[in-house]
């Protein structure tokens, strides 16, 4: 889900298209001739997962001890330690790790992490594999079970990874503090760091979930396919992970997803006043302790400010008069304009300040 802490493993191997990764499920043709299949090496490129229960004693027990390590570290609100033992691209540009830390460790300050069974990611080879693609666990006829995950990453270099997920109770409600380790000699080194909050306002995934039945049963289609966008995300640790819970709430939410919204790369027009706007992206977002609504649209310039805040104003404005039922479902909305370099400009207003 956007918003929660990018770093390096997501710079070098990011999501596919980030939020859309888990809208999307696996293609499991390599699966349809038989009832039950272990996932490993099907792919063009050496793709191998290896679950908990089939590693060696010895590997498991070292990725969890090297993730309790580290994990102990952001319970401290030691960035200084964990930059030190982070890998070496990752600790000459550690600003976004530093802030993680720093930002979360209000809720985290001496918490106690339970880890999840860890996950190894094998990939082969001798140049990065453009989309690496990781089954991991027991997949049936109908694509994931209880105990399976899935993993997509870009632009993976060679090497052996690790996914290490720890669930953390706070006094904020409940995180998850996951890392991504690879493997150097015999050390297991942090190339990834994601905070999430497994609640908004006290609210967890199932809360979501039943106000997207309640905003589909009134016909708030678009509310309805937000707030699925948001449950998926809180039951998702990473945005590049699939696991059945996800899967099954890809295909629900599919039937529900409104057309004339932008998703998966399709653009729609919004017309406010006397302009055209293309809109790129729409999504909740956590902004303080509100639920946000985070709009994208495209500009061929960023750089005069007072313009892009007006075009913010105006888009905000005819959003929500195209779509009233915004007002209920969130407390405000962001509107940022983005230029063909990928530089932005965003602007919040509180839901009642938008006439």
């Amino acid at each position: 889900m956007k918003g929660f802490h990018a770093n390096w493993f997501r710079k070098r191997c990011p999501a596919i298209n980030n939020v859309s990764t888990m809208r999307r499920r696996p293609v499991l043709a390599a699966c349809t001739a038989v009832a039950v299949a272990t996932f490993c090496a099907m792919n063009l490129y050496a793709e191998n997962c290896v679950t908990a229960s089939d590693m060696e004693s010895a590997t498991r027990t070292a990725l969890v001890a090297a993730g309790q390590r580290y994990f102990d570290f952001i319970a401290k609100g030691d960035a200084a330690s964990l930059r030190q033992n982070a890998l070496p691209s990752l600790a000459a540009d550690f600003s976004t790790i530093e802030n993680t830390v720093k930002d979360n460790q209000s809720a985290l300050a001496g918490a106690k992490g339970t880890p999840r069974p860890p996950f190894l990611l094998e990939a082969d080879g001798t140049a990065p594999i453009p989309r690496a693609e990781f089954y991991c666990g027991v997949f049936g006829k109908n694509g994931q079970t209880s105990d399976s995950a899935a993993f997509y990453l870009n632009n993976l270099p060679p090497g052996k990874y690790a996914v290490v997920i720890f669930d953390t109770p706070s006094s904020k409600g409940g995180y998850t503090v996951s890392f991504v380790l690879q493997q150097m000699g015999s050390d297991w080194k942090p190339g990834g760091l994601y905070i999430k909050a497994a609640q908004i306002g006290g609210h967890n995934s199932d809360w979501f979930l039943t106000h997207a039945h309640e905003f589909k049963a009134k016909g708030q289609v678009h509310n309805a396919w937000l707030y699925y966008l948001e449950a998926r995300s809180l039951i998702s640790p990473l945005p590049f992970m699939s696991t059945a819970t996800t899967d099954k709430l890809y295909d629900e939410s599919q039937k529900a997803q409104p057309s004339d919204l932008p998703a998966d790369g399709k653009t729609v027009d919004l017309s406010a006043g006397a302009s055209t706007y293309k809109l790129v992206e729409l999504f909740p977002e956590v902004v303080g302790n509100d639920l946000d609504l985070i709009v994208k649209y495209q500009v061929p310039d960023v750089s005069n400010t007072n313009l892009a805040y007006q075009d913010n104003i105006a888009v905000m404005k005819g959003l929500v008069a195209k779509y009233p039922e915004l007002r209920d479902a969130f407390a405000g909305v962001v509107a940022r304009a983005v230029d063909p370099s990928g530089r932005d400009y965003g602007t919040l207003l509180a839901m009642k300040d938008i006439k």
